[in-house]
């Protein structure tokens, strides 16, 4: 019988392992659960006689790919998947998903509520400004980008967006203005929504030069990857300009740094949140074990990414 495991130091929701369960069961495979775990050596021997294996945040690198001598899929429920080591997955003819649009709107969702949050001054006795009017540019233009494009023209702002793999057609029928570089979008926009992977090529791209280019008060909103900013241009750009604000749900490794030295223009929750909802934790779940049932059925590979 096909086993598969769900491996989660941060469980899904019971509504979500229930939903799973029921999936997985229905096409006549067994589920195995591993939640809470507190070792790595727990999750390496989980994983020793699985077919099939659903993960969220943790970290699945060589050493676990090698200990599942039966593994066939892994899924990672949710967009980014920077937590499995793909070379090695690919290396074993192992197929590795992710589960692309699951927890778009609640990453857009929580764009939106760092931005009120920082525009208004972190809720302090200051007075704020308003987004109304204001350019917001949307760097990539998948699933999150389209919501956060969405839930702006809802607040009146104008929408820009920049997306080297899409073509300017596609961003301009969903009534946004496409722009040509980054470099134009970061010079345009007074706020700038990072929405892009963190790979060989995007990593430190955010640089001094960009961030300098936007317009007076400025705000960088990251809810992609910590990696894909230049934490050196980052304080550089803090240091010369006081209308600078950077708000993220992952916090960069000079955190401590940043939220001593400029209160009230630096946020950073302290755990990534972009999928943190009942809906998106049901959704990205319950989409893996279909994915998962549909490939050893059918060896559908939609969403593999190795």
């Amino acid at each position: 019988m096909t086993k598969v495991l769900v491996a989660t130091d941060k469980p899904f929701a019971a509504i979500a392992v229930k939903g799973i369960r029921e999936v997985v069961e229905a096409a006549g495979m067994e589920l195995a659960l591993l939640e809470k775990y507190t070792g790595k050596s727990q999750l390496l021997e989980a994983v020793k006689d699985v077919d099939a294996l659903i993960v969220r945040s943790d970290v699945i690198d060589a050493e676990v790919l090698g200990a599942a001598r039966k593994l066939k899929i892994v899924v990672r429920a949710g967009a980014g998947y920077d937590n499995v080591d793909l070379a090695a997955a690919t290396a074993r003819g192992i197929c590795i998903m992710n589960t692309p649009g699951q927890n778009s709107n609640a990453v857009a969702e929580l764009v939106f509520g760092l931005l009120v949050y920082g525009a208004r001054g972190f809720y302090s006795a200051t007075s704020g400004t308003e987004l109304k009017g204001r350019k917001l540019g949307i760097l990539a233009f998948g699933n999150v980008g389209r919501n956060v494009a969405r839930i702006a023209k809802g607040f009146d702002m104008e929408v820009y967006a920049f997306d080297p793999y899409m073509p300017a057609k596609v961003i301009e029928n969903d009534g946004v203005k496409a722009l040509g570089s980054m470099a134009e979008l970061f010079g345009a926009c007074q706020v700038v929504s990072l929405h892009i992977p963190a790979t060989a090529e995007t990593k430190k791209s955010i640089s001094y030069e960009l961030l300098k280019s936007m317009p007076q008060g400025a705000i960088l909103v990251n809810t992609a990857r910590r990696e894909v900013v230049d934490e050196d241009a980052l304080k550089r750009i803090f240091e010369e300009r006081p209308d600078f604000k950077y708000l993220s749900d992952i916090q960069p490794t000079i955190n401590a740094e940043l939220a001593a030295g400029y209160p009230g223009r630096y946020f950073a929750t302290p755990v990534k949140l972009g999928a943190q909802t009942a809906e998106a934790n049901i959704n990205a779940g319950i989409a893996s074990a279909r994915q998962i049932v549909d490939f050893i059925r059918n060896g559908n590979i939609q969403f593999k990414v190795n």
